[in-house]
């Protein structure tokens, strides 16, 4: 059964995928009718979501003639992917974070499905659950997979 965080993220995506250019504006307050949920649901959505290291930007403008502006990052060569490298460096990640990560990763093909797969099982919460600290382990190991993507034999 789907959430309705997850419903109004697919919803989302959808529409970016439509969407020329990757960009897409509505109005919150039309997204939570459509919804039917308050407008924070939609702001939490966004926030946890859509954020720049997901490869989202989002703008937003509140009022009544207010806006939320979704633009789609794409991320286009090894300089993209040197910059995301940098934004998990000596950080923790948890588990959902790295898996947002490696779907990033499989939409922008840097890496395969089955790649992407594999790498999101090492980094399960069931698998580090003997590990003092798996959130710090699994940035360690995001770390080596975006590095080996880095390197110019590969590219």
């Amino acid at each position: 059964m789907s959430t309705l965080s997850n419903q109004i993220e697919a919803y989302l995506k959808q529409m970016l995928s439509a969407s020329e250019g990757g960009v897409i504006e509505l109005k919150r307050s039309d997204l939570a009718g459509a919804f039917m949920c308050v407008p924070s649901q939609i702001n939490y959505v966004l926030e946890t979501r859509f954020s720049p290291k997901q490869g989202y930007m989002v703008e937003s403008r509140r009022g009544g003639g207010g806006y939320v502006r979704i633009i789609r990052l794409a991320m286009e060569n090894e300089n993209d992917l040197s910059a995301l490298l940098n934004s998990v460096q000596d950080q923790r990640v948890s588990r959902q974070s790295g898996n947002k990560l490696l779907e990033r990763l499989m939409e922008e093909e840097f890496l395969t499905k089955r790649e992407g797969m594999l790498v999101a099982a090492l980094l399960n919460d069931a698998v580090l659950k003997s590990v003092p600290d798996p959130d710090a382990l699994r940035c360690r190991m995001l770390n080596n997979v975006l590095q080996l993507l880095l390197r110019d034999d590969f590219i």
